[in-house]
């Protein structure tokens, strides 16, 4: 058990007084409800993911934090790629460190297969600076053992941001950008398959339009893309596209219900038939620092919209995961850009069986 290692010191104390979401507060007026569970060990986060490892643990996979020196500036030279994989114990409130990702990454493609957790990809720190697409690919079979290496995305097609769906032996990347500067958006679709380990570059359909930094999630086996962005951060889209992962040489389809507020940069997790939409960035109203706070959930059987309680602290760049009846958002950015937090909070959605807060078609 030496890589899931307890974080010492002043850490280990900090965490282990940190709520838990185990009893979480009540819902107010059906909006959902806010908990604020403390700030992420070790390090504020950005441009991270995160994915469920069970039913009470998920891991915080890379991501930026501030580099040595930084002024907190919104450059990228502030800011350093870090190949940190740390758990988050829901029922104790208590972080762990995993086995360290096999190279600094953010913008990660990830998923938990049978319990296994894949890296396929993402950006990476150059030499002069930029972040680019890597294409390296790796597997964890055990918190316990360490990262086994997989067949590389193709250069051609590699990518990070990319929406990211499983279904039997695939995993499907589909969009994302190859580059941080300047931004260059895909609309490419490509899958791994688990069990031949290879990439299919050229058989599946594209996404109807470019997408990077959108929010994703599967719900009954179709992957649904929402919002994001296309070509930089305040060219952002209300579109909802989605893919039968059975079916899907049948191609995208792009549902009628629009995201009432256009954002990338956008966390999103699916709790049943509902997809919750958290943040984003784009926001170019004085005064949001180019940050939103919306919280909007997409009902994927009645193809509406729902506005719910807004953000305590507005972040883009975050990561939402679902557990359980929360949805857990660790880190993000405060500001277009780079600004990254420690804030660390969980959303309680309203019962499912009651929808009728402000719907929007």
């Amino acid at each position: 058990m030496h890589h899931r290692r307890h974080l010492v010191g002043a850490i280990a104390a900090l965490c282990s007084n940190l709520p838990s979401a185990a009893s979480h507060p009540l819902q107010g007026a059906n909006l959902g409800s806010w908990q604020d569970l403390g700030p992420i060990a070790l390090q504020p986060r950005q441009e991270h993911t995160a994915v469920a490892l069970n039913e009470t643990t998920f891991a915080l996979v890379g991501g930026i934090i501030p580099a040595e020196g930084s002024d907190g500036g919104n450059t990228p030279d502030n800011w350093a790629t870090t190949d940190m994989f740390q758990l988050y114990d829901t029922v104790t409130g208590q972080w762990t460190l995993g086995p360290p990702l096999p190279y600094a990454v953010n913008h990660a493609n990830t998923v938990v297969v049978d319990g296994r957790v894949y890296l396929l990809g993402g950006l990476a720190p150059a030499a002069d600076g930029n972040w680019v697409k890597t294409g390296q690919s790796y597997v964890l079979d055990d918190l316990d053992g360490g990262w086994r290496v997989l067949e590389p995305i193709p250069d051609p097609v590699a990518r990070g941001s990319a929406s990211v769906g499983a279904a039997g032996d695939l995993v499907f990347l589909a969009g994302g950008m190859t580059q941080l500067t300047p931004q260059s958006t895909v609309a490419s679709v490509i899958a791994y398959n688990l069990t031949a380990d290879r990439w299919i570059t050229d058989l599946l359909p594209d996404l109807p339009e470019p997408r990077d930094h959108a929010g994703s999630a599967v719900v009954d086996g179709t992957l649904y893309v929402v919002g994001g962005r296309a070509f930089g951060q305040n060219n952002t889209k209300d579109t909802v596209f989605a893919l039968d992962l059975d079916d899907a040489r049948a191609g995208w389809s792009t549902r009628a219900g629009r995201m009432p507020t256009p954002r990338g940069g956008v966390a999103a997790a699916a709790v049943g038939d509902r997809i919750y939409t958290f943040g984003g960035e784009g926001n170019q109203a004085e005064g949001s620092n180019g940050v939103f706070s919306e919280t909007e959930a997409y009902d994927v059987v009645s193809d509406t919209w729902e506005k719910l309680q807004r953000m305590e602290v507005p972040r883009h760049g975050s990561w939402a995961v679902a557990i359980g009846d929360g949805v857990y958002l660790p880190g993000g950015g405060v500001r277009q850009g780079g600004a990254a937090v420690q804030r660390f909070d969980v959303f309680w959605p309203p019962a499912q069986s009651n929808n009728a807060v402000l719907r929007v078609v």
